[in-house]
């Protein structure tokens, strides 16, 4: 047995439970002698591990083992070239791949993993990390397939799955490991220069050696050489960069005043001078990549969200095709695949539930932290996590075109923009390092002249002690964190400059169907008329909204027809129009299906005669009035406005508790009224999801769009709602003004500490090394401000 394992021999299981994975036995538990278990798949199990001389597992481990599936899936598209290229590496003698299992519980787990995998023929080599769930086999494709490595893990009740975004995870892991070494170099350099140069300092009568003062200073120089050039190479590197564009920013000014003392302490090291500033270089760099790894740890909270919306999407899914089940990769999911995915597995496609109902954990695609039940006939989306039972659904969207990948492009956009705000504290950051030189010119010539010591040490001083790195730190850390923070409560930013818009809200205008209703309409009553009858009426609407993606085209989802329309055209506002088997129908308004009274119905005609009257049924959201009343305590005048008939309208807006409601808008006029106010003063918000919501979208200061609705109104809009609670409205304008009250005080605070720094770095009052200490703690702070505002959110989340 391995010594580092613990000595703990406490069983998992109690009377009563299954031997292996300590589940409740059934009254058809499978007996073996003195031992029960709930399954076959657990007996086993259990008989293989005792047979391998591995029951010293049952002795150590501190936690069940998972279940075993009695329909494990089979592994054979594992041994594909096209998914060993992927998410495999060649390795000597072999290939090496990283699996993922959520079953491993504890120390013991990883130990059997171990040894079950080590004792196959072909294994190379193998190892299993309890902590992180990851499982890294190396193995000889000629002597073992890893389909059956793979299937023995499945047999022990470790489920495996591919780790996708694999290689983005790696080239991370070496980013870390990069900066961690150079930090560790510089940690290790600052503290050896700091000790010689306190042996240096302490020598205030000048009594030491000649010689041993430059002993020390040589010494000295030698540690501090790969601090500068190695610990110092991400400032180099971002100066020359900074050069050949011939522009000055802030790594200009660091690098610049590094490889000044270095050089002058070394020139003053050649021709024995008075003073040596080693200490000054290397506190530099090593403080300045405390505070950049700092920075970056507040991006990569913020960007956590898309590293988690790359792996959410299986990189294999179950297919049923002609009556058998087969894996296969998802590249290789076609539309209208019947997909089935077992419990605990992430949906690999948008597809429309078949059977029987489920349950799916959305918390990364929407942020609600509850699994959310869909009936039959529902859709189920890629990237959310199956619970309870298994799920089978026919697939209708694929790659890019799934949800999970619309997100994740939004994401990814919301992350590379550059805010104008952040523009203009760059800009700002330039020109203060053009004055700052100037000012370090007039400096070091005023010393020269009365103090010509204590020229360059006091130029040196002012150089460091003012960097910029504070300014430039403010908004970007900021804001960052903000996305961050956004996007965990399921918003999503689109435009780099909505964000301080959104603080300045004065009135949020808010469409019905698909915002303050579910978006989830039934129908409700059908009136047929010039002999057409009910069913043939829903079989043609249902083909004219067959694709549509308006939230009263779900109304006819349940409908089994076999008719398809041809030539579909949306007019916004009024209705949907096709061919369907030869004859031109159209389906909305009255006014445009019909040439009769609008009504507020659906009616289905040919643009002068009436055939079918529809009427359909809305429900609230759940949280409609509690978020509108959110908006008025946050000061925000609401105001409803929706192309549907009057009534509705009306009754909707009674029951949220909105005064303000017009009806039967166009979208020319909800965009005019939205003009209007703007034009009174007011910064207005328009939250909608419909197609006919672009425009308003688009000419409202600041946009959010629902997540369920069509894409053009995403498109156009400033935000997107990933979350179905309307809750996320209020709580993002909320967030978005703290954020902006953060960015005053990280603006106030880097303005103030450079007013007070400089005259006193000037005078020469402050020495290189304090200089580069109160330099780093300025950048520090305000990256550490930035990032109270994450911390904030999520211990407000988890009181909610």
């Amino acid at each position: 047995m391995d010594a580092a394992l613990p000595l703990r021999k406490t069983r998992a299981v109690d009377i009563g439970a299954c031997d292996h994975c300590g589940e409740a036995l059934t009254p058809d538990a499978v007996r073996e002698g003195e031992r029960a278990f709930c399954c076959h798949g657990c007996a086993a199990a259990s008989t293989w591990i005792r047979e391998s001389a591995l029951g010293d597992y049952y002795n150590l481990r501190t936690s069940p083992a998972g279940r075993v599936q009695a329909d494990a899936a089979d592994f054979g598209a594992w041994d594909r070239d096209v998914v060993l290229a992927e998410h495999s590496r060649i390795v000597p003698g072999g290939r090496e791949i990283t699996v993922l299992t959520d079953a491993m519980r504890c120390a013991a787990c990883a130990w059997l993993i171990d040894r079950a995998l080590r004792r196959q023929a072909g294994v190379l080599d193998a190892g299993a990390n309890a902590v992180t769930g990851r499982v890294v086999v190396a193995w000889d494709p000629q002597r073992v397939a890893l389909s059956t490595l793979m299937q023995r893990l499945a047999a022990l009740g470790y489920r495996p799955w591919l780790a996708t975004g694999e290689a983005r995870e790696q080239a991370q892991r070496r980013e870390r490991r990069r900066w961690l070494l150079r930090l560790g170099v510089a940690g290790l350099g600052a503290i050896q220069a700091m000790m010689f140069a306190e042996a240096l300092y302490l020598d205030t009568a000048q009594q030491m050696p000649v010689a041993t003062r430059d002993f020390f200073r040589w010494i000295t120089f030698l540690v501090s050489t790969p601090v500068v050039f190695y610990s110092g190479w991400p400032f180099l590197e971002g100066m020359w960069r900074e050069l050949r564009g011939r522009r000055l920013g802030m790594d200009t000014l660091i690098a610049g005043s590094t490889l000044l003392a270095y050089f002058a302490s070394l020139f003053e090291t050649l021709r024995g001078g008075t003073h040596v500033w080693y200490d000054a270089a290397v506190m530099f760099v090593l403080l300045l990549l405390v505070a950049r790894m700092f920075e970056q740890r507040a991006r990569g909270i913020a960007s956590a969200q898309i590293d988690a919306l790359a792996r959410a999407r299986p990189a294999l899914a179950l297919r049923e095709r002609d009556g058998s089940v087969e894996q296969v990769p998802v590249g290789d999911i076609a539309l209208d695949d019947v997909l089935r995915v077992a419990a605990g597995e992430a949906v690999p496609a948008d597809g429309v539930l078949l059977d029987h109902a489920a349950s799916f954990d959305e918390a990364l695609i929407t942020g609600e932290s509850t699994p959310v039940r869909r009936e039959a006939g529902e859709p189920a989306l890629a990237g959310s996590i199956c619970r309870e039972s298994s799920a089978r659904l026919r697939v209708v969207r694929t790659g890019a075109d799934t949800r999970l990948s619309q997100l994740t492009r939004l994401v990814e956009q919301a992350q590379s923009a550059r805010p104008q705000l952040a523009r203009a504290a760059e800009r700002v950051a330039g020109g203060f390092v053009v004055a700052l030189l100037l000012c370090a010119v007039a400096t070091f010539a005023w010393w020269l002249v009365h103090e010509p010591a204590r020229a360059l040490e006091v130029t040196l001083a002012l150089l460091v002690v003012s960097c910029p790195c504070a300014l430039s730190l403010a908004i970007p850390s900021a804001l960052t964190t903000a996305h961050g923070a956004l996007a965990r409560i399921g918003v999503l930013g689109v435009r780099e400059d909505a964000l301080s818009t959104l603080a300045r809200v004065d009135r949020v205008v808010l469409d019905k169907t698909g915002t303050l209703s579910n978006g989830r309409p039934e129908l409700d009553s059908v009136a047929t008329f010039e002999g057409m009858d009910a069913p043939d009426a829903l079989a043609i609407a249902a083909a004219l909204e067959r694709g549509s993606m308006h939230p009263l085209a779900q109304a006819f989802a349940h409908v089994e027809d076999d008719l398809f329309a041809h030539g579909v055209h949306a007019l916004a506002g009024s209705g949907i129009e096709g061919d369907v088997d030869g004859t031109r129908w159209r389906l909305g308004r009255a006014d445009f299906a019909a040439s009769r009274t609008d009504d507020g119905a659906i009616w289905l005609g040919d643009g002068t005669r009436a055939f079918a009257r529809i009427t359909v049924r809305e429900t609230m959201r759940d949280d409609a009035r509690e978020a509108v009343a959110a908006l008025r305590d946050a000061g925000i005048a609401v105001e409803l406005c929706s192309g549907d008939s009057a009534d509705a309208v009306a009754s909707f807006a009674r029951q949220v508790g909105i005064e303000s409601f017009h009806a039967r808008q166009t979208p020319e006029q909800k965009l005019a009224r939205v003009r209007a106010a703007q034009a009174g003063g007011e910064v207005v918000a328009m939250v909608g999801d419909g197609l006919n919501d672009a425009p308003v979208l688009a000419g409202a200061d600041v946009s959010l769009a629902m997540a369920e609705g069509a894409a053009l109104a995403q498109r156009a809009a400033d935000f997107v709602v990933t979350s179905p609670s309307l809750l996320r409205v209020p709580q993002a304008i909320v967030l978005a003004r703290r954020i902006q009250r953060i960015v005053q005080q990280n603006l106030a605070w880097a303005l103030g500490y450079n007013i007070l720094a400089i005259p006193l770095a000037a005078t020469g009052h402050v020495t290189p090394w304090i200089a580069a200490l109160g330099m780093a703690g300025s950048s520090l702070l305000v990256t550490l401000n930035a990032l109270r505002l994450g911390r904030r959110e999520r211990n407000e989340r988890r009181a909610a």
